[in-house]
């Protein structure tokens, strides 16, 4: 069985090695753990926002960065993600399905250590997947930096030792921030599946893309705007061998969503920044193409609307 934390933890290393050409910034702690400042206080960007990527999905994606059009003659940069893993790179590792909570920190938990914790049991039960290693490597969404006891909590979950636990941080609002969420667009289709009751295991490979938002200043305007870059401007194109996919195919662009149609933040600030009162259905790509090779067929849904997501990102002509 492929290790996700042995994958993700070579490329970690790599980060260690060359932490100034990646401006980011590692922490020792008293435990031993190590804590990677990728946007806290780091002047991280586009390359560190990649490999953030890359470890959030497990290893088992390619990430790069392309220049193409938001809207006429617009161009932008755009993040580009393709796996041939896509069940377990994104429920397994990518998904943000750790809420860590402790000591007055606060994340959103991502990454192949969610695996080792069973964070939650129920998604490695459907997909049928376990991971088994001595290191635990975690990507945290967050404003500040993890202490010792957070880390020891993380340990004890993974079932390691904390000097075995890495944990890269990046906060929404930063440039690695923008990276990785944007890069989560292959995610959005495989999750939402998921929740439709498709078995995503059917799911041979992934490709998507989607525009890197600007930061912004405050967090919760770039949660909305974050997300935005793949409610309405994300792509996703899914190879699939059987699993009845046609069924599905209509339900997963987000315009299937009763919230879709505005700028997420605007949705979000209408719900009084209630989660429940979200439709979930709205975190899903704007666009999808699905090729079923046990059938030949190729089917798609949605479609890009690049005005919201202008309106969203705020720009302003000069």
């Amino acid at each position: 069985m492929i290790s996700i934390n042995e994958i993700s933890y070579s490329i970690v290393e790599e980060m260690l090695d060359f932490a100034e050409d990646y401006k980011i910034e590692p922490h020792t702690l008293a435990n031993d753990s190590v804590v990677i400042d990728c946007g806290v206080k780091a002047k991280a960007g586009y390359e560190a926002g990649l490999l953030f990527t890359q470890v959030c999905m497990g290893g088992l994606a390619q990430t790069s960065l392309t220049h193409k059009k938001l809207k006429h003659e617009i161009f932008y940069p755009f993040i580009e993600v393709s796996t041939d893993f896509p069940s377990i790179a994104c429920l397994a590792a990518q998904k943000a399905g750790w809420r860590i909570s402790q000591e007055g920190f606060f994340a959103m938990g991502s990454g192949p250590a969610r695996a080792l914790a069973l964070k939650p049991k129920h998604t490695y039960e459907v997909i049928e997947y376990e991971d088994d290693y001595d290191f635990a490597v975690i990507a945290l969404e967050a404003d500040k930096l993890p202490n010792e006891k957070v880390m020891d909590y993380i340990a004890s979950e993974c079932g390691v030792d904390a000097s075995d636990v890495v944990a890269l941080v990046a906060p929404t609002n930063s440039p690695v921030g923008s990276v990785q969420i944007a890069g989560r667009v292959v995610e959005m289709a495989i999750y939402k599946l998921a929740e439709l009751g498709f078995d995503t295991r059917h799911i041979v490979s992934a490709f998507g893309s989607a525009p890197i938002p600007p930061v912004k200043k405050d967090a919760a305007v770039a949660m909305g705007t974050t997300n935005d870059a793949s409610i309405y401007h994300g792509s996703v194109t899914l190879t699939v061998d059987g699993g009845n996919i046609k069924d599905f195919v209509p339900k997963i662009p987000s315009s299937s969503s009763k919230d879709y149609g505005k700028p997420f933040y605007t949705v979000f600030k209408e719900a009084k920044f209630d989660f429940y009162k979200l439709d979930p259905g709205i975190f899903a790509p704007a666009e999808v193409v699905v090729n079923d090779i046990s059938t030949g067929e190729t089917y798609i849904a949605g479609a890009i609307n690049a005005d919201v997501c202008m309106e969203s990102f705020g720009f302003k002509k000069l």
